[in-house]
């Protein structure tokens, strides 16, 4: 079971990212902040549960939430300023969106870029830790798959519809086929070993 708040003093919220290890596509980040007595026998991990059941959940997660919002860093920017820092930068954009400022923030990971001065905690594993980070993961993750559908009708060859951008062997082939479209990072190395040898797009 899942646990409401790390801390009982303040109003928190929890954050989280998706998209991070993709090929193509912008990260996306939630921030969400719950009552303080939020229960649910199912909420996890967004990567624990099936496709039907994360959405599911994100409309119920946007109906019981305090507060709840989604920020974007495209694919350009991460170029710009590398995937880490657009991941923060993510965050960043979620919990300005918040309308009730947190006082407490709670990211699931080991690492955070300071949100103004606004104290927080990273938790490794959090989004199996804290329901709050659970939302956040569940709302990131399919707001991107989202996008992803979307933009994969003008790019159907590179399966964005299942791969959702990440290095699939399809999605792989079809760049080094075809080559990189506007929504792909190029600070991404795409490499693909074929009869030993390993190709590379750089």
């Amino acid at each position: 079971m899942l646990l409401a708040r790390y801390q009982h003093e303040l109003i928190e919220a929890g954050c989280d990212e998706a998209g991070r290890g993709c090929l193509a596509g912008p990260v996306f980040a939630a921030a969400v902040i719950l009552p303080h007595d939020f229960d649910h026998a199912i909420l996890n991990d967004s990567k624990q549960l099936t496709e039907s059941v994360r959405y599911a959940l994100r409309a119920e997660i946007e109906q019981r939430a305090i507060a709840h919002a989604v920020g974007i860093v495209d694919n350009v920017e991460i170029d710009e300023i590398n995937i880490l820092n657009a991941s923060f930068l993510a965050m960043h954009r979620a919990i300005a969106k918040l309308h009730l400022k947190p006082q407490y923030l709670i990211i699931d990971g080991n690492r955070f870029n300071k949100y103004e001065t606004t104290p927080h905690a990273c938790i490794i594993q959090g989004d199996g830790k804290y329901f709050s980070i659970a939302a956040a993961s569940i709302l990131a993750k399919t707001y991107r798959d989202d996008y992803m559908k979307q933009i994969a009708a003008e790019h159907p060859e590179y399966d964005w519809h299942n791969n959702k951008g990440y290095g699939t062997i399809k999605h792989r082939e079809s760049i080094l086929k075809n080559g990189y479209t506007p929504y792909h990072r190029r600070s991404f190395k795409v490499t693909l070993e074929s009869d030993g040898v390993i190709i590379q797009v750089v």
